[in-house]
């Protein structure tokens, strides 16, 4: 087995020493996801524009990584209100729209710092054989 770290220019974790994903063989597992705006790394106040910037930086970090969006087995939430589950499934929608082939997911409630919710996504990507 193989392990490459996944860093995505302009998103971070505050100096952490953390990627924001890892594939080991073709599995890619990611850190949390938040809702950083990655050309300026701030974390907009409104919960709606976190949630379209989660969605967006999942799409970045899987591509980064070699994978599209249908590489992608499970998503799991964590939001400060259950509230934003109607957010979340706006942009789940568009994400997956074939309802026979969309990711398993699951929302937590947690309490969150600045963020008002973040994401972890697990994906299946096959790589090419070197």
């Amino acid at each position: 087995m193989w392990r490459t770290s996944i860093d995505v220019e302009g998103l971070h974790h505050a100096g952490a020493p953390i990627p924001q994903a890892c594939v080991v063989g073709s599995v890619l597992v990611s850190s949390g996801i938040n809702g950083m705006d990655p050309a300026d790394g701030t974390i907009p106040d409104d919960p709606e524009t976190q949630v379209a910037l989660v969605f967006d930086n999942i799409r970045r970090i899987v591509a980064k990584a070699g994978g599209t969006l249908g590489d992608i087995a499970k998503c799991t939430f964590f939001v400060r209100d259950r509230s934003l589950r109607s957010a979340i499934d706006r942009h789940w929608v568009e994400f997956f729209p074939d309802p026979a082939s969309r990711p398993a997911r699951h929302t937590l409630v947690q309490e969150l710092t600045v963020q008002a919710l973040q994401a972890e996504i697990i994906a299946n990507i096959e790589r090419p054989a070197k």
